[in-house]
């Protein structure tokens, strides 16, 4: 789980991925 607005969205080959720094993210569900 993330913050809604953190990370940079980057697109690449018609794929978008959302790039966060360790200290966006908020849980770890597995």
């Amino acid at each position: 789980m993330f913050q809604q607005y953190a990370g940079t969205e980057v697109k690449r080959d018609n794929e978008t991925y959302l790039v966060l720094n360790e200290e966006d993210i908020l849980a770890v569900i597995e």
